[in-house]
C-alpha cells in the first residue's frame, strides 16, 4: 500500500484514484495514518451486506420441522470448590 501525505494527496488526486484502482491507498497526517482511499469494486466487496439472521434461519434444513427433539444431558452436574 502506497503511503501518501494528505497536502500531496490533495495536489495529486487524480493520480491518488487512479492507484486506488490497483491497490489501496494510505493517507497520512503528521506521519499518523488517517485514512485509505479504496477502489469502489473493493468498497462494494468490503461493505456487501449479507443476508439477515431470519433469511439464514429460513434456509436451514430445519425450518420445516414442526417440532425438533432437543435432549438435555442429564449427567450430574460436577463439584465445585468455591
Amino acid at each position: 500500500m502506497q503511503s501518501w501525505q494528505i497536502q500531496e494527496a490533495k495536489a495529486r488526486m487524480s493520480e491518488l484514484i487512479k492507484r486506488a484502482q490497483e491497490q489501496p491507498q494510505d493517507i497520512t497526517l503528521h506521519g499518523r495514518s488517517v485514512a485509505v482511499v479504496v477502489s469502489r469494486t473493493e468498497f462494494d466487496r468490503l461493505s456487501r451486506t449479507e443476508d439477515s439472521l431470519v433469511d439464514f434461519m429460513r434456509r436451514s434444513p430445519l425450518h420445516d420441522l414442526d417440532e425438533i427433539d432437543l435432549e438435555r444431558d442429564k449427567s450430574p452436574t460436577r463439584e465445585v470448590a468455591l
